[in-house]
């Protein structure tokens, strides 16, 4: 790809865009007697999450204080995702709901971002249809929200281009969610053109960050107590990839793993094709490194992969999983299954169910297709019934559940070491975490706070959970 474009939000653009919302904010709390709210809503994978992080940071420092209800806010922004039509639906159904608070607030400034934006006639939709959305800023230049946001307040108009901006964004302010937990992107953008994804026409090609500024944030994560580190990107172990910088994931993620510190490190999404014996390798003689890979399989036909445009078969994808446990007989390998792909026939979707069975995931993340417009798989003929799916999307996880339980089932009687995340959401009186294979934990609430280690006697398994008691 040559040398990726680099740029930086203290920038004198930024800096003169920041200053004058600042100045915005300042004179509102001397109006109102409060600073001017920003609430963010964000939709989609971990990477909306990091961007909408970053989102936060940006409106925190040009003078607006983060609330947690959109009534309240002066400013709101959506974070949007278009990797399903439901994702997208629904988001602008909660768009749809903001008019309201429009009426009432007439000063608000509504922006709605990330994936949904890209698409053409997903803006003009919200241009023609949404006529209370003032602006909408795609995700390679979320960065330029600070002058988006100048703009707005200058000229009073609302702003709908469509420029994007494929660079790497660095120095831009970030407001984490978790005190513990931290999502790091390395790369944006995908070269894969999987024939059902959107992903490449909405972010754009591959592009990797500096390796050094990847090193600096993690350290200064590590120091500063982050226990549990993510490290994210479309498709994160083809990092580097076309890049001056001459290093690869594999390289990345070793150098990572050297920093001093009590925590772990993990990664998403890979993409088989580039998961490869180094890499495993240098899982395996971590320190850091949790035994978890999250590689999608996808179909369990080569018809279908082939179709999908996936770049392996049956034979390559189990030949890096086999080689994984050779060397972590402990690894939990989770994956993704798309159910009902345009062409698919009893038999690729039997294939499937077998594959499930050689490769004995210990969870998958499944779905029914759902074709996206602008993809080739949305043309293809031999899109199936619905009717069909549900029924295949039925017996993929009654299998799968059965899987999941003899996965789960050597961890009874073991103590696992689990990072506390702080009460369950779905089960009172319980606390929840995960341990080194991004399993979930729960054990009785006795005031753990999140974000403490702590190790649990393991006493019952589930599919998709284990249950224990505090050590």
């Amino acid at each position: 790809m040559g040398e990726v474009k680099r740029i930086s939000l203290t920038e004198e653009m930024s800096l003169a865009a920041i200053s004058r919302v600042c100045a915005h904010s300042a004179a509102f709390k001397a109006e109102y007697g409060y600073s001017p709210r920003a609430f963010v809503l964000t939709f989609g994978c971990q990477q909306n999450v990091a961007d909408s992080e970053k989102l936060s940071g940006m409106a925190l420092q040009m003078g607006y204080e983060i609330t947690n209800t959109p009534e309240q806010a002066d400013l709101i922004l959506v974070n949007t995702c278009a990797i399903r039509e439901h994702a997208e639906k629904r988001a602008l159904s909660i768009v749809g709901q903001y008019k309201h608070l429009k009426e009432k607030k007439r000063d608000l400034i509504i922006g709605v971002c990330g994936c949904m934006v890209v698409q053409e006639h997903r803006r003009e939709q919200l241009k023609k249809s949404y006529p209370y959305v003032d602006f909408v800023l795609g995700t390679s230049v979320l960065h330029r929200l600070p002058e988006l946001l100048c703009r707005k307040l200058a000229e009073k108009r609302r702003i709908f281009g469509s420029e994007e901006e494929y660079a790497i964004a660095e120095e831009v302010p970030i407001l984490r969610e978790s005190h513990y937990r931290a999502w790091v992107s390395i790369m944006y953008g995908c070269n894969n053109f999987c024939s059902y994804c959107i992903v490449p026409y909405v972010r754009g090609r591959e592009r990797s960050r500096a390796p050094q500024d990847v090193i600096n944030e993690v350290r200064d994560l590590v120091a500063r107590g982050y226990k549990d580190i993510t490290l994210l990107g479309q498709n994160v172990n083809s990092y580097g990839k076309g890049e001056n910088h001459g290093v690869d994931f594999a390289e990345l993620l070793e150098r990572l793993d050297q920093i001093e510190g009590d925590f772990v490190l993990r990664f998403m999404t890979s993409h088989p094709k580039d998961a490869n014996r180094r890499l495993v390798d240098v899982m395996a003689s971590g320190k850091h490194i949790a035994h978890h890979f999250h590689l999608p399989l996808q179909s369990g036909s080569d018809a279908i992969l082939a179709a999908m445009n996936r770049h392996y078969d049956r034979a390559a994808y189990l030949s890096i999983l086999d080689y994984m446990r050779e060397k972590m007989p402990d690894i939990a390998v989770t994956s993704d299954i798309i159910v009902a792909f345009p062409g698919e026939t009893e038999a690729d979707f039997e294939d499937t169910l077998s594959m499930l069975r050689r490769a004995r995931f210990d969870m998958i993340y499944s779905f029914i297709y759902s074709p996206r417009k602008g993809t080739p798989a949305a043309e293809m003929e031999n899109q199936i019934p619905k009717e069909v799916a549900s029924k295949r999307f039925d017996r993929l996880l009654a299998l799968q559940e059965e899987l999941s339980l003899e996965s789960n089932a050597p961890l009874l009687h073991t103590e696992q070491r689990i990072l506390c995340d702080g009460p369950s959401k779905t089960d009172a009186g319980m606390l929840s975490g995960r341990n080194g294979q991004n399993k979930i934990v729960f054990f009785e609430d006795d005031g753990t706070p999140a974000g403490e280690w702590v190790n649990v006697k393991i006493d019952r398994v589930a599919p998709f959970a284990l249950y224990g008691k505090k050590i």
